[in-house]
């Protein structure tokens, strides 16, 4: 059984190992500004899987994506040094689509503010289909 505990303190090590060895440098004029946004593992902690976001363009993200493949050995072997497990995980890097999806949900953010802005012109026109007020009054008594 998977002890869910030990795999996020691993995971959590592990993106601490790899975002230091990334700050450090590696030789590759290729990587960019790679963050590391998330590590999950494996319940069998044989597998680490690496999101990160590039900050620039499509060329540059695709330039890093293929300097972190690059480097996997690399930082795999520094991962191995620096934790306390009887095996060191595979490593595999994700592009995380944070700055997409943030981006979308920006899109749709905006579009439903304008539909809100058209409702709200439409209701300040509106007037009534019949009388203002369709409740039936009672008919005043005459004072007697």
């Amino acid at each position: 059984m998977a002890d869910h505990g030990r795999a996020a303190k691993l995971a959590d090590s592990v993106k601490e190992i790899v975002a230091k060895r990334l700050e450090r440098g590696l030789r590759d004029p290729r990587l960019g500004f790679v963050t590391i946004t998330d590590v999950r593992m494996t319940g069998d902690l044989q597998h680490a899987s690496i999101f990160y976001t590039v900050y620039g363009t499509d060329e540059e993200r695709a330039d890093s994506a293929l300097a972190l493949k690059a480097a996997t050995g690399l930082l795999r072997t520094e991962v191995g040094r620096n934790i306390h497990a009887r095996v060191t995980p595979s490593l595999e890097f994700i592009p995380d689509a944070i700055p997409e999806n943030a981006a979308h949900v920006e899109e749709l953010l905006r579009a439903a503010n304008e539909r809100d802005a058209a409702a709200r012109e439409l209701a300040a026109q509106a007037a009534y289909a019949g009388d203002p007020d369709p409740y039936v009054q009672p008919k005043p008594r005459d004072e007697e």
